[in-house]
């Protein structure tokens, strides 16, 4: 039976991919702090026999580990909410964090998968966005200690695999969505499903004519648990997300339809360095992993939105 630690395994995929684990046999061990997720992802699972949780911090000493077969690293807020509140802790786990990380699975030999982001690609140049593109990111701009943390986490997973044969994996993951993120996310769709329930204005930044693509959280675990397990090059990095590109503004005019909500549309000026297209190229992990997303945006926004009715007890 594989032991297999999930990192930040109480976020949105993480729990998500913590139940596909447990589905497929595993003892599974998750370890959050809570920073920025919720112990309420993953108290359905608590009791399981073969689950344990861990409240710690990933930055702190392993001291209640063993063994491990596997470990995915996915601790990490990921909101741009939190870009600058927490820009510190997020810069920390994504480098310190990412090497000790690493360190235990050359000890255990391991492998390893790091949860990258698109955000590696900053507002990108090139459309849609292939795991060969460098990029077009600020090193100093408000989104930098997660889009420059992320990108050196790549170039840590990339030397541990290179310098001391660790078998790692990255994935760069494209905008998730889906049950059990926070409300106060603040990411577009929970923030317009939640603005819609109770009736408010959805704000849109910008005019609305941003793409962006998203994929449904059980898409995301699927993916990532296939990068995982498969047998492919060591630090390869593999896009994951939905190759589907649809605007802010057509996402809000669907949620305002889906929720027969009375909410008017209000704009506001776009964020700096907010990417205007996102959308991945995800060949790769067609050809290596035989995988591509299978839940339909009207589909997976409808299990969204009935999960948030039944949690806020809006309707």
């Amino acid at each position: 039976m594989k032991r297999v630690l999930v990192a930040g395994g109480a976020g949105l995929i993480g729990s998500h991919l913590s139940e596909l684990l447990l589905d497929r046999d595993c003892e599974v061990l998750v370890i959050d702090n809570f920073l920025s997720s919720s112990r309420d992802n993953v108290l359905s699972l608590v009791k399981h026999p073969r689950f344990t949780l861990v409240e710690q911090d990933v930055l702190k000493p392993f001291s209640q580990v063993g063994d491990i077969n596997e470990i995915y690293h996915l601790a990490s807020p990921a909101s741009p909410i939190f870009f600058q509140s927490l820009a510190e802790e997020i810069a920390m786990v994504n480098s310190t964090a990412t090497w000790q990380l690493l360190d235990l699975a050359r000890k255990n030999n391991a492998r390893f998968l790091l949860a990258s982001t698109s955000e590696i690609y900053g507002d990108p140049l090139e459309h849609p966005q292939k795991e060969t593109y460098f990029g077009n990111v600020n090193t100093l701009g408000p989104r930098a200690p997660y889009d420059e943390s992320k990108r050196f986490g790549e170039t840590l997973t990339y030397l541990a695999a290179t310098k001391y044969g660790v078998d790692a994996r990255i994935v760069r993951i494209f905008n998730t969505y889906g049950p059990r993120m926070r409300f106060d996310d603040g990411r577009a769709v929970v923030d317009f499903i939640g603005r819609a329930l109770r009736g408010e204005s959805l704000v849109i930044f910008g005019d609305g004519s941003q793409t962006r693509s998203w994929c449904y959280v059980t898409d995301m675990a699927r993916g990532i648990h296939k990068a995982m397990t498969y047998n492919i090059e060591s630090a390869f990095p593999v896009n994951l997300g939905n190759p589907g590109e649809l605007t802010v503004l057509q996402i809000a005019q669907m949620i305002i339809e889906m929720t027969n909500s009375n909410s008017t549309l209000e704009f506001a000026p776009l964020p700096a360095g907010d990417p205007v297209r996102r959308r991945p190229d995800i060949t790769r992990a067609r050809n290596l992993l035989g995988w591509e997303p299978q839940v339909p945006i009207e589909e997976g926004l409808a299990y969204t939105i009935s999960w948030y009715r039944e949690q806020s007890g809006l309707h």
